[in-house]
């Protein structure tokens, strides 16, 4: 209820302040009238294989076609339902198509639209497309993936229309969004960055190097914190809490800051190869909506992805202290813990047993390494079991099937009680039926 009502009390303040920045918007953000055709599209030579190939790295990195795809057989078309706090948007049609993508483009209205969130008609976009980050973008890299996304095949297909709660489907009310939210990046400003403006060398550079480049990639094309990290009342990243975790999607982003507090703590190549391939053989795979980005940086450069894992590795935070934590430990039901093991041995311990083959030979890491068992919130592990992980496009074959229709809220939540308390050494979770049943109502990407 409270924050119902602060977020009401938000959006008003944003309403009043939409007033203002309408006058001060139109300065900043100029309306563009729309060119005739995209004759003008620049010189951007689309045959050149160098220019098309750094542009599809950026793509991958960027997860273009994940968010901006719904049908596989036309991938960037658009379509695809994004939940927010504030209903539902529908990604955009990104193909060459003149009526329905952006065909008739120039590259001038793209790079627009990457820096400000303005569309080539003017029209304000809503930040679930994360130009936030993408401002940060190099005129270099943003031309590469323009000439990319023109190189790709045309389809006509236009999103259904989003379904947003009063009055955010008042698009002037995003430049006010703007004005508190949007930070422009280095070249907006006018100035350069030389080191990531060029396209990832062949070779692996110094560790000087790659945290640069690291960086350029996480803030800019991957827009990590757009996920991992927590969000205000109005849909904006804390800043001050940049990769402390979120939920999306149904799912928790864990923090990103602690990633050598984990039980096992990352090493560099296994964060590398958990990017590259959503598998780590010490944490685990990738599932939810993290799995289908580990599925698009595979098609990135190797030399980019040891450069995130790089500077990722760079963030972590100092471990809190445990005894107090441990102290506070609550007492799992005996009861719930004895079930959830029957449950287990039924269902989980032909893979998930000490001596299962897939353990012993599979070289699947313990579920006591994985993070969803070690995490604080039951969340992921819960959805987890609810949901599985679908054998779609994996490299590494990572497959669970789904108990949402086979196990009831109670035998799901036993089940849980059951990992945390013989997988983990961390305090028991406060868990029942009814958190299962919340989480199976939400709206979430398995």
């Amino acid at each position: 209820m409270k924050r119902s009502i602060g977020l009401a009390a938000s959006l008003c303040a944003l309403l009043c302040a939409a007033f203002f920045a309408g006058t001060l918007g139109s300065l900043a953000y100029p309306h563009f009238t729309p060119t005739a055709n995209a004759a003008e599209t620049s010189a951007l030579p689309l045959t050149n294989t160098a220019l098309l190939k750094h542009g599809a790295n950026l793509a991958a990195i960027g997860d273009c076609v994940v968010c901006h795809t719904t049908d596989r057989s036309a991938p960037f078309a658009g379509g695809r339902p994004l939940d927010t706090p504030f209903g539902t948007i529908y990604s955009t049609n990104i193909t060459p198509d003149r009526q329905t993508g952006i065909g008739d483009w120039t590259l001038s209205d793209f790079t627009r639209s990457m820096r400000r969130g303005i569309a080539r008609d003017g029209h304000l976009l809503y930040p679930a497309f994360p130009y936030p980050h993408f401002t940060h973008m190099t005129d270099a890299d943003i031309a590469a993936l323009y000439a990319y996304l023109m190189s790709r095949d045309a389809v006509q297909s236009t999103a259904p229309a989003n379904q947003l709660m009063f009055p955010l489907s008042f698009r002037p009310l995003i430049a006010a969004w703007n004005l508190f939210f949007l930070h422009p990046g280095i070249e907006a400003n006018g100035e350069t960055n030389s080191q990531a403006n060029v396209q990832a060398p062949a070779e692996p550079a110094t560790h000087g190097a790659q945290l640069i480049r690291g960086k350029y990639l996480i803030d800019g094309p991957a827009h990590c914190a757009a996920c991992h990290t927590p969000m205000n009342l109005l849909g904006a990243e804390k800043r001050g809490d940049a990769f402390d975790g979120n939920v999306i999607e149904g799912w928790e982003a864990p923090a990103l800051t602690t990633l050598l507090s984990a039980r096992e703590p990352w090493t560099h190549d296994q964060l590398a190869a958990y990017l590259r391939t959503g598998f780590a053989d010490q944490h685990g795979a990738a599932a939810g909506p993290m799995r289908a980005v580990t599925q698009s940086l595979s098609n990135a450069s190797d030399v980019d992805v040891d450069a995130m894992a790089t500077y990722l590795l760079s963030l972590q935070k100092p471990a809190e202290a445990s005894p107090k934590a441990m102290q506070q430990t609550a007492q799992a039901n005996m009861n719930n813990i004895r079930d959830g093991a029957t449950l287990f041995s039924a269902a989980c311990a032909s893979c998930h047993a000490a001596n299962a083959p897939m353990t012993t030979l599979g070289s699947r890491p313990s579920l006591a390494l994985g993070t969803a068992v070690n995490a604080h919130d039951p969340r992921n592990a819960l959805r987890m079991i609810l949901d599985g992980i679908p054998t779609d496009r994996s490299m590494r074959a990572a497959f669970m099937p789904g108990f949402a229709d086979t196990f009831t809220n109670a035998q799901i939540a036993d089940l849980a009680a059951y990992l945390r308390s013989n997988f983990s050494s961390q305090p028991a979770w406060t868990l029942d039926e009814a958190d299962v049943e919340r989480l199976r109502k939400e709206s979430h990407e398995p």
